[in-house]
């Protein structure tokens, strides 16, 4: 019997200080230690090159944006994906002329840059001020044929949207990955969103019967803001869940982590199919997804 395909995936987390080389060192650290561990595919946590710039809204912060073409972190970053035979989503700012995205470049294990995707949802709130920076997103969600699979990757918000774990599933996704930055509440100190911020990936992972990747940061950020200090405390928590929301593997709140997980593509693949949820689909009935208010279509 034809043996099938299996595949070693990698959720990364580490603090982040507020220098770029020192951020993108750890990165390749701990994208080797993966490695080591066998790992295929390896996802660093959102914004990884500098803090969570966006607690604040400064205009000096733009200077952070780079390109996408010629990018620095993402040229090192193919040498390394080509050197170990890894494929590496990389997350960064970037600067395409009067526009400004939340986007992550996916390079494959030869090296090769597959494209980029730009995060569709911008969260607006105390501490996450993301509309001050990044347009929303013109790619729409997409799926990426990988040496090892066919992956789909979205960036943080978008991960409390079960419309975009299923757009990526409908166009293929064998894997879904989530580069996060989130903690503490800045206005509350007692609201923890952690356990939320898993169960709804996790039920991504089950309706959709696809393994899921989540990676996070830690430590403690404050940025100089408009108004004073603000200061999140980043809660870590990267997991990797399996093809029915299970946690198979996942960090603590505090510490550096290589979380490793391997899964069995086809084997999820002929689940996925007797499952039914794509069979059972009934797209003529789900029309009011494309309102804002239940009746009236945006398109």
């Amino acid at each position: 019997m034809e043996k099938g395909r299996t595949v070693v995936v990698s959720a990364l987390q580490f603090a982040c200080t507020d220098d770029v080389s020192t951020n993108v060192a750890t990165a390749e650290r701990l994208v080797r230690a993966a490695h080591k561990q066998g790992a295929n595919i390896i996802l660093i946590q959102e914004l990884f090159e500098g803090y969570y710039f966006c607690q604040a809204q400064r205009e000096d912060f733009f200077q952070r944006a780079k390109p996408y073409k010629g990018h620095p972190t993402i040229l090192r970053m193919q040498k390394l994906a080509k050197e170990l035979g890894v494929v590496i989503p990389v997350s960064f700012f970037e600067e395409a002329n009067n526009a400004h995205y939340n986007s992550i470049a996916i390079v494959d294990a030869d090296g090769t840059d597959l494209g980029i995707y730009r995060k569709s949802h911008i969260p607006d709130g105390p501490g996450y001020q993301e509309k001050f920076y990044f347009n929303p997103g013109d790619t729409g969600f997409k799926v990426f044929q990988t040496k090892f699979a066919k992956i789909g990757v979205a960036i943080c918000w978008d991960q409390w949207f079960p419309e975009a774990a299923r757009a990526m599933v409908l166009q293929g996704a064998e894997i879904l990955l989530y580069p996060t930055a989130i903690g503490s509440e800045p206005q509350d100190e007692v609201l923890d969103s952690c356990d939320h911020w898993k169960r709804v990936m996790q039920g991504h992972a089950g309706a959709n019967v696809v393994p899921l990747v989540a990676s996070n940061r830690i430590g403690k950020e404050i940025i100089e803001t408009e108004h004073g200090k603000s200061e999140i405390t980043f809660y870590g928590n990267s997991f990797i869940a399996g093809p029915t929301g299970e946690i198979v593997s996942a960090a603590g709140d505090k510490e550096e982590a290589v979380l490793i997980a391997q899964f069995e593509l086809d084997k999820i693949k002929s689940k996925r199919r007797s499952w039914g949820v794509f069979r059972d689909r009934r797209p003529d009935l789900y029309k009011v997804l494309l309102t804002l208010d239940g009746s009236t279509p945006v398109l």
